[in-house]
């Protein structure tokens, strides 16, 4: 661990007790058996030319997600690299986010590597989400869509999405399917932990920046602003009958649970001033991580932002440290 100085004793120690639901494995088998089940390629189409780069090449991506519905993504890959394959990031977005524009996403190909740029269903604007089943109202934006039950709610589809797309790695020609890496700050950190648990044995590192999605009955009663209060609105407006039930959804869907299934080696960042994912919440899912080489990156006066450009250039040295440079 690195600059744990920052943290109090009682956050570098912070180990929650678990409330994985019993067929919590089960669950993530059956899904993305499913989802495999329907097939379907993975379509790309070259746009470079419309966006004006000269440093980079950039592909439209379609590829099959839950229930094999088409998820969109961008392609980057710095131009003129080296011949052989090269290692790529998976990225993941922050929550009301998607895939946004290929000239938002230019660090990591200009650090040599493909990138992978997901887009979030429902969330962002080239991926539509139709929904599953039945749902009480929900309130806000995605948190509280189809809470009645783990085979309703979005994050069923959305992280069945993003595993997905590391699936989709090996049918794109130029990428070294052995060299991923899985990156999300925010909602995509939360989402990086799911990834790293689901598809363990195709992740070679994750990068999980200020996680959201995290020890969901913690982040409730402490989390500040954000989307943890559309659950905290949800369940002021409903009977308390529904609190158990609610959180019983949402142990499917938890960044701790997942974090006791991943071992690729992974980077955390923790802001000890973030009001939206309290560092709690971070660490319960970093002191559970199965994974023996685990990093955490502390920024003492940050907030939601985290470390900012200071966290990404930690990143990218923290790849090379770990034999994953596009030049190794």
């Amino acid at each position: 661990m690195s600059e744990t100085v920052f943290a109090s004793d009682a956050l570098r120690d912070h180990r929650p007790e678990l409330s994985l639901p019993p067929d919590f494995d089960a669950f993530w088998h059956k899904t993305l058996a499913e989802a495999r089940s329907h097939g379907g390629a993975v379509r790309t189409e070259r746009v470079t030319g419309q966006h004006l780069l000269h440093t980079v090449e950039v592909d439209d991506v379609r590829f099959p997600g839950w229930n094999g519905e088409p998820v969109a993504a961008w392609l980057l890959r710095p131009r003129g690299a080296a011949e052989g394959p090269l290692p790529v990031v998976v990225s993941y977005a922050g929550y009301s986010g998607g895939r946004g524009l290929p000239t938002d996403h230019l660090l990591w190909s200009a650090a040599g590597y493909a990138q992978l740029v997901v887009d979030s269903r429902g969330q962002g604007h080239d991926t539509p989400d139709r929904g599953e089943g039945d749902a009480p109202q929900w309130v806000g934006g995605v948190m509280t869509r189809g809470i009645d039950s783990p085979h309703h709610h979005y994050y069923r589809r959305l992280m069945t999405d993003c595993v997905r797309a590391v699936d989709a790695v090996a049918e794109l020609p130029g990428l070294d399917s052995s060299r991923i890496v899985a990156a999300g700050g925010s909602q995509g950190g939360g989402l990086t932990l799911a990834v790293a648990a689901l598809a363990s044995e195709k992740v070679a590192a994750a990068l999980v920046d200020v996680p959201f999605l995290c020890h969901y009955r913690e982040a409730t009663r402490t989390s500040e602003g954000g989307p943890y209060l559309e659950i905290v609105e949800y369940l002021r407006r409903h009977s308390p009958h529904l609190v158990e039930e609610t959180f019983a959804t949402l142990d499917h869907f938890d960044g701790v649970h997942f974090a006791t299934r991943a071992t690729a080696p992974a980077l955390f960042s923790v802001a000890l001033m973030d009001p939206i994912c309290p560092p709690a919440t971070v660490y319960a899912a970093f002191n559970h991580y199965a994974g023996q080489d685990r990093t955490m990156s502390v920024w003492p006066y940050g907030d939601h932002g985290g470390g900012y450009g200071r966290n990404t250039a930690r990143q990218v040295r923290w790849l090379h440290e770990q034999g994953l440079s596009p030049q190794q």
